[in-house]
């Protein structure tokens, strides 16, 4: 499975229902809480190409996006697939 990076914040239901996906297929992800890690932010917007909302999340180096485009990928049968990747 390839590593899994989700940036949220605490309060965040966007970001709840991601991982509730993620949990949901049995996915270890890293969490990163843009409010309590310095820098995070910038790392986030860095990384998602300027996306300033959470979560962003990533699969390998592919960016998802956020919560509705990883239950989209899911709805297209295309979630599964990019978590079984290897590298």
């Amino acid at each position: 499975m390839p590593e899994i990076t989700i940036y949220t914040t605490g309060f965040c239901p966007f970001c709840y229902h991601a991982k509730k996906l993620l949990d949901s297929k049995g996915a270890n992800y890293d969490e990163i809480d843009v409010n309590s890690v310095p820098g995070a932010r910038n790392e986030m917007m860095q990384r998602s190409m300027g996306g300033s909302t959470v979560p962003q999340i990533f699969i390998g180096e592919h960016h998802v996006g956020g919560c509705d485009e990883l239950y989209a990928l899911e709805q297209q049968q295309k979630l599964d697939p990019l978590l079984s990747a290897t590298g």
